[in-house]
């Protein structure tokens, strides 16, 4: 932080200079919009872009949900030991 002084707030007059020259630079900024804009063939229309009276167009949702996925079948269970015995048991003798 300054010692000494408190910091200097900009007077009026410095204030209105300073928005006359932004003022002045956005106009110039919107000039050359407007030039690429024409030389891309894009038409900018007082309304906004969309036309008045029409519903915006909702461009990010499909026209219809997607159908859910079908569940996956449960995975195979190992034989229980004594059965898998009992079974190799019957099958020897």
């Amino acid at each position: 932080m300054p010692r000494g002084k408190a910091a200097a707030t900009p007077d009026h007059a410095t204030l209105q200079m300073a928005l006359v020259g932004y003022e002045v630079e956005k106009a110039r900024i919107e000039g050359k919009i407007r030039d690429i804009q024409g030389q891309l063939g894009m038409a900018r229309s007082a309304g906004g872009g969309a036309a008045a009276g029409a519903p915006p167009q909702n461009r990010n949702q499909s026209p219809a949900p997607p159908t859910p996925l079908p569940a996956p079948p449960p995975p195979p269970r190992a034989a229980h030991p004594r059965a898998a015995a009992a079974a190799a048991k019957a099958a020897k003798g």
